[in-house]
């Protein structure tokens, strides 16, 4: 065994300690609890733009795009673009001809002129319109066809029936060793008043939707071993990898 592998399997025990610790996970739970209070995941930017997520799960998903290597990434729900310019520095970063899609349904006009005049702008498509629009979905497998490795992450509407839509239309894009990445799932784990006035709720979120769509797609499971180690992140169950072709 060589150093970089004592190394990992040093940090490996550790993440399944730390995941059997009852009280770290209550902490936890409680320190969630307290920050979206505060809208936390708002305070941070990529290269210049608003990114809208956990600082913890922007890491995760860097380590998956590093190691998946996607030519092609699909994101739905734009926001101010801070996502779309994060894939796309990591594709730069990779090198080759790696693109991102980013879906909305409503892209105000300056996050629009922002995403297309920032430096990374030649690797993103940006569609306006509903993820679960036929036309719109079209037009992703359209520019999908012949690209290998896919990778696909959702964060539009979180209702349980707009993401269990968007899981039917998109994961069979998704490629063998990839991952479908369902963020908000944390919805079902904290409390309904956290979510005054949204049309989501405990019983009705990402995490209810990914439950029931893995109930009958066998090509997909939940990577348990990224939310162990983040211990805070916005997508408990909600990392999933694509183990069939």
């Amino acid at each position: 065994m060589n150093e970089e592998e004592k190394f990992d399997l040093e940090v490996q025990s550790s993440i399944d300690k730390m995941s059997r610790d009852s009280a770290l996970q209550e902490f936890s739970n409680k320190l969630m609890r307290e920050i979206v209070r505060y809208k936390y995941s708002y305070f941070f930017r990529w290269l210049g733009r608003p990114i809208i997520q956990l600082p913890q799960d922007i890491i995760a998903t860097q380590e998956i795009i590093w190691k998946v290597k996607p030519t092609l990434i699909i994101e739905t729900g734009i926001a101010h673009g801070g996502g779309l310019i994060f894939y796309a520095s990591i594709l730069e970063l990779i090198g080759g001809e790696g693109q991102v899609i980013g879906i909305d349904i409503d892209i105000r006009s300056h996050n629009r002129r922002a995403i297309e005049e920032h430096p990374l702008s030649k690797r993103i498509t940006i569609l306006e319109g509903s993820s679960t629009d036929p036309k719109v979905v079209q037009k992703v497998y359209e520019t999908a066809q012949r690209k290998k490795p896919i990778m696909v992450i959702l964060d539009s509407l979180h209702t349980h029936e707009h993401v269990l839509k968007e899981l039917q239309y998109y994961s069979p894009l998704v490629t063998k060793g990839s991952y479908l990445i369902v963020l908000d799932t944390a919805i079902e784990d904290l409390p309904d008043d956290l979510w005054k006035d949204r049309p989501w709720s405990k019983g009705n979120n990402p995490k209810t939707a990914v439950l029931e769509f893995l109930r009958t797609n066998d090509r997909f499971v939940i990577d348990k071993e990224i939310s162990n180690k983040l211990l805070i992140t916005s997508a408990p169950d909600g990392y999933l990898k694509c183990i069939k072709d």
